[in-house]
This record gives C-alpha cells, sequence and structure tokens, in this order.
C-alpha cells in the first residue's frame, strides 16, 4: 500500500469514529413541591437546561430516585428542595434516609451531585437536607448576604476570574475535618458591598467536596442560573450586569461530572 493510500485510509477511519457519548445529567423535581412553579424546566430554568444540552444528555422528571433511575447518571442537579406545600397539593418529598444514602453511595462511586437552595422566601427545606450534605462536611445556614456581583480571583480552582452575580441566599458552614474534604471556592468578599441592601457576612457561599470517586457542589443561591439572571434581566428589583454566571455553572457541572477536559 502506498503511502497516500494509507494516510487517506486513517483519515477514513478517523472521520468513521463514533462522536463521543456526553455525560448524563438528571434534573431530578423529585424534592420540589407539586405546584411550585420556581425553576421550571419549561419555565425559569429552561434558558441554562437548554445550554446545558450541548455538554449533557439531558433527562428530568419527578420520578423517585432509585439506583435503576441513577444508571448511566454522571451528574445529579437538586434545585431548591421544597420544605412545605403548595397550595392545596400534597405535601413534597423531602430527603429520606433511603435517598441519603442511595445518593451517598452514588457520589462515592463516582457521581457528581449539585444542591442548590435560597432560604430567602424560596419554601427551601433545610433539616433533612442538611442529613444529606452532611454527609460531604457541608451545611446551610441561616445567615445571610444581599445581592451582590462578585469577581473572584484568578487562584480559585476551576472558575477563577470570573465574575458571579449572587441574588442573595444564605452561608455555608463546612467541617474542615471532614473526609470529604469541603472547601470554600466562592468565599464571600466584604470588601464588594452587595449591590442592594445591606446583609453581608463572611463566610462561604459556594462549596465543593470530593466523596471517594465523586463531587459535590452546593451554592446557596438558585436563581443565579435562571432566565433573567443570566439575560441580566434580574432577579426581583435587582439586575446585575456583565456577570459570568452561565460559564460558572457550566464548568462547575462539567467538574462534578468528571468531564472538565471535555
Amino acid at each position: 500500500m502506498s503511502l497516500c493510500s494509507f494516510l487517506s485510509l486513517m483519515t477514513a477511519s478517523a472521520s468513521e469514529a463514533p462522536p463521543q457519548r456526553k455525560p448524563v445529567l438528571l434534573y431530578t423535581r423529585y424534592f420540589n413541591a407539586a405546584g411550585e412553579q420556581r425553576y421550571l424546566p419549561d419555565g425559569t430554568f429552561s434558558d441554562v437546561l437548554q445550554r446545558l444540552r450541548g455538554e449533557f444528555e439531558m433527562r428530568v422528571n419527578s420520578e423517585p430516585l432509585t439506583a435503576r433511575s441513577l444508571r448511566g447518571v454522571s451528574l445529579v442537579l437538586v434545585a431548591n428542595p421544597s420544605d412545605k406545600a403548595v397550595g392545596t397539593n400534597p405535601p413534597p418529598h423531602h430527603f429520606s434516609k433511603g435517598d441519603i444514602q442511595l445518593l451517598d453511595r452514588f457520589v462515592r462511586g463516582g457521581g457528581g451531585l449539585i444542591v442548590m437552595g435560597n432560604q430567602e422566601n424560596h419554601n427551601l427545606e433545610i433539616e433533612d437536607t442538611n442529613k444529606l450534605l452532611a454527609r460531604f462536611g457541608i451545611q446551610f445556614t441561616n445567615l445571610y448576604t444581599d445581592a451582590k456581583k462578585l469577581t473572584l480571583p484568578g487562584t480559585v480552582p476551576v472558575i477563577g476570574g470570573l465574575r458571579w452575580a449572587y441574588y442573595t441566599g444564605n452561608l455555608l458552614v463546612l467541617d474542615p475535618r471532614h473526609r470529604a474534604k469541603p472547601r470554600g471556592v466562592v468565599v464571600n468578599d466584604l470588601k464588594q458591598p452587595p449591590v442592594k441592601g445591606t446583609r453581608d457576612q463572611a463566610g462561604v457561599l459556594l462549596a465543593t467536596a470530593e466523596s471517594g470517586k465523586g463531587r459535590v457542589m452546593v451554592a446557596t443561591d438558585s436563581g443565579w442560573v435562571a432566565n433573567d439572571a443570566l439575560s441580566e434581566k434580574g432577579v426581583g428589583d435587582v439586575a446585575i450586569h456583565g456577570q459570568d454566571n452561565w460559564e460558572i455553572f457550566r464548568r462547575l457541572a462539567l467538574w462534578s461530572a468528571h468531564a472538565e477536559e471535555r
């Protein structure tokens, strides 16, 4: 075979190689109350979920989590698990002991988990959610910081140098002795004042942890990737311009799914 023929054959073989399969992201609404209008996949979360389709194979449902439903999933996303019923709907499902054990095994086996929640009148369930987060050395608190734009230091892993439009939330407390090695990725910079409001607590606003082979990300705001935040229209009566929220979320989602090198 001539060199030209060999090169042609190799080029054809490369072009016929199957495309790399995308990791699977499950956006579970299992922990959100029926009738809850925030963060709906066809509502205020439609833009971010559509963008994620460029990086992930997307699954969205409200079905119970089981070992079977998590088969093949690389990343589970939970946004603002609900505390109480909405209207006349039945009470929402809280994280049960079985759910916690299942997600703990999922992460230790190599899966990724993102939990985002906001206590600011968002019907966020804390007690059982913190039982889950305790498996990774992270806890929600009731100390608040008002909306602000945080420019992250270049030394921050994965998302250094980017600008986070943070739309109000509570702080996280980390256990530095925990085997999951939780760390504050976004620590509130008191030198950067709130865009509106006076609450400004020192502490962690976004944290990560690594348990077994898996990775976890926890943020104290869910609205930072809602449609109006990404478009810079704003949330409530606050609009933060010049932000990198989508890129921050994209990078952290890929990191959580062990897909950052894709």
